[in-house]
């Protein structure tokens, strides 16, 4: 946070209020890491002679985005054209048996840094080991919900357990002024016992934070939950006490029912979609439009490196727009304002953060991006008028690489296009030095296991 005022100065300022309301010509001022004010660039410069004021041409301002589902990693590329049950047993979970901490710190290097220079500002990155992630993201700028990723139960004991959850909410949450949230975490509910379970709810009910899982990710999920408790995913968590929790939060959402949907709309419950990740673990296409209607806060995850295989926000709202459009046979399932307020404003009320972040309005956290508007993805360009596309090109053919400025509480973090708080080549020269001897491990433990590992859907409960 920086306590000095600044105006920024655009094209076109894209607040993302309850009204979607656009300025052409537009300007924000930034005060003590908040928004100050918001309005047109004469009216708000003349109001506050001699601030200091950063004018960019051909640019559009708007809220940092919000990537509600991430896993640190640095898989990238090795871990390929599987299903998610293969690729879990075969590469994910042998993975984490040997992954060591110096290793998980760097890779939250990696993700957050690549997340801000593509205009993400905040992630929910669940992972491991993460006081090294807290300290990248205290460091590098991000704001970051911080879900470690746990096993509560005899054979998961080569994740996280709650009492490295416990010990990083007592270090980290609401740290680096405030950027740093930690929740609750498991990887999925079946990598808990009962005790495990009732555990975590204590917990988040405790330190008043929230809770995130995987769940109904793929369709064999919701068999081995009808074979375990006798009825549907959504209804079990439910009847276990997750959904007391202040909020909860489910990664992937992909197989719920009708009924699951009703049931969630009546809780403190959000989802965060993963089109992606979905479309390239074969999981299916979620029911996103009647979770919407419904009232079910959806906001939109990039999932990890490895499994969509970046962390491009914009990218994955192109994807969340066209898979709405493929899922529902109709060419207006999913809107482009739809999917941008799932980007921003409702994928920070999924994660409880809307009073802060998500909108670009008077009082809220200076979370802004800027994106260039002279590029061929832009153009035409047009902030006003009738032919106003604005939404349309920011949510079909805008890129990452089109970012120009990113700015956190705020601290401008990226400029121009360069990253400000952190050597990026450092960063990638670190990964490379770590990761081969990360993969060597894991090949020598597959092959002292038999190149493969068990899942739960193959034996019970692991």
């Amino acid at each position: 946070m920086i306590d000095r005022k600044l105006i920024l100065v655009a094209d076109a300022v894209l607040t993302m209020d309850d009204a979607n309301s656009v300025l052409h010509d537009g300007a924000v001022l930034v005060e003590g890491g908040r928004i100050a004010a918001i309005g047109p660039a004469a009216e708000l410069s003349a109001a506050n002679p001699g601030v200091e004021t950063r004018v960019l041409r051909n640019a559009v301002l708007m809220p940092g985005l919000v990537n509600a589902h991430v896993h640190s990693g640095f898989l990238r590329g090795t871990a390929e054209h599987l299903p998610v049950w293969d690729w879990l047993t075969q590469h994910i979970n042998p993975m984490h048996r040997v992954l060591q901490p110096h290793e998980a710190e760097a890779a939250s290097w990696l993700c957050y840094a690549e997340s801000l220079l593509s205009g993400t500002t905040t992630v929910v990155d669940m992972w491991r080991f993460m006081d090294g992630s807290a300290k990248a993201a205290s460091s590098i700028g991000n704001r970051l919900v911080a879900v470690p990723y746990v096993g509560e139960h005899p054979d998961y004991n080569y994740f996280d357990t709650l009492d490295m959850n416990q010990a990083i909410i007592e270090s980290w949450h609401r740290k680096a002024d405030g950027r740093i949230n930690v929740w609750v975490g498991l990887e999925h509910p079946f990598y808990s016992d009962d005790a495990g379970h009732r555990r975590a709810i204590e917990m988040s009910k405790r330190y008043k934070t929230g809770f995130h899982t995987h769940c109904s990710e793929a369709r064999i999920e919701v068999d081995g939950f009808v074979q375990r408790y006798g009825t549907r995913p959504m209804f079990v968590l439910d009847d276990i006490g997750f959904f007391d929790t202040p909020i909860t939060m489910i990664a992937h959402g992909v197989w719920l029912d009708p009924d699951e949907i009703r049931l969630i709309a009546g809780k403190r419950v959000s989802v965060a979609h993963n089109p992606v990740s979905n479309m390239k673990l074969a999981s299916g296409i979620a029911n996103v439009r009647e979770m919407l209607d419904a009232g079910v806060p959806v906001s939109i995850g990039t999932d990890g490196e490895k499994e969509n295989n970046n962390f491009d926000m914009f990218e994955e709202m192109k994807v969340a727009s066209l898979l709405g459009k493929l899922r529902y046979d109709a060419v207006q399932p999913l809107d482009s304002w739809e999917v941008l307020r799932m980007g921003t404003v409702l994928g920070a009320r999924a994660i409880g953060l809307d009073h802060e972040i998500g909108s670009l309005e008077p009082g809220k956290r200076a979370d802004i991006i800027a994106m260039r508007t002279n590029t061929p993805r832009m153009t035409p360009f047009f902030s006003e008028g009738p032919y106003f596309n604005l939404h349309h090109n920011i949510v079909h053919a805008v890129r990452g690489s089109d970012v120009a400025l990113t700015m956190v509480d705020g601290k401008i973090v990226v400029d121009d296009g360069v990253l400000l708080t952190a050597d990026l080549q450092e960063i990638i020269a670190e990964v490379h030095r770590v990761a081969p001897g990360l993969f060597a491990r894991r090949a020598a433990f597959l092959a002292a296991n038999g190149g493969d590992m068990v899942q739960w859907t193959t034996g019970s409960p692991a």
